[in-house]
């Protein structure tokens, strides 16, 4: 479907008009802000980082093979022998693979009571040819330091840095891999004309929930 163009995407869009997404950087308080907007309207949650082992395991080398490329390094070999740039360019999630499945999903899923999907998988470039109204899509935009605070607030700082033999080298070349991608979707937004919000602890989750349900228009 990512490849979908025209008349194909305009039905497909058509058919998720129930569907409110909600993506941007990893550590943005995506999931956090969809959760309460779920909860808040009666919407069913779907997050996009709950089902990738299994949107792993429906995909093949043809179809995915950034990702078989990955599965088949060590964890030196994913987080510490290769650049950050070079890690953002690779990795299969960032670059819409899998993106398919999301979709099936989602079209698998009752159109009532509506759903509110979100991840950094919602890639702009992607996401943009399904929107049948443009106000049901946002992006959260991590700012470095939230990102990583909120990183230490989940425990999950050292998840995969810790399996490395240099887990501080490689926990730093995940946190500037992260921040280009925030920068890389921060710009897709500017050339799409959609929507980012700026996420960097300012306000409560509360507010910045009240923000993103305004520019849905819930």
């Amino acid at each position: 479907m990512s490849g979908a163009t025209g008349g194909a995407a305009a039905a497909v869009a058509e058919r998720l008009r129930h569907v409110y997404w909600l993506g941007g950087g990893s550590g943005g308080a995506k999931s956090t802000v969809a959760r309460h907007l779920a909860a808040r309207y009666g919407l069913r949650y779907y997050g996009t980082d709950d089902v990738m082992s299994d949107h792993a395991a429906r995909s093949t080398a043809a179809d995915s093979p950034r990702l078989a490329e990955f599965v088949a390094m060590d964890m030196d070999q994913r987080w510490l022998h290769r650049s950050p740039e070079v890690m953002l360019e690779t990795f299969h999630w960032f670059q819409g693979e899998g993106f398919d499945h999301i979709v099936d999903d989602l079209l698998a899923l009752p159109a009532a009571p509506g759903i509110v999907v979100e991840g950094f998988r919602l890639l702009p470039r992607l996401v943009a040819p399904l929107l049948a109204d443009r106000s049901k899509a946002v992006w959260l935009l991590p700012t470095p330091a939230f990102r990583e605070r909120a990183l230490d607030h989940r425990g999950g700082t050292w998840t995969i840095a810790g399996r490395t033999s240099d887990p501080r080298r490689a926990l730093d070349n995940l946190l500037t891999r992260d921040r280009m991608f925030t920068d890389r979707l921060a710009a897709e937004l500017r050339e799409l004309d959609l929507p980012g919000i700026t996420v960097d602890g300012s306000v409560t989750e509360q507010d910045l929930t009240d923000r993103v349900a305004a520019a849905f228009r819930l």
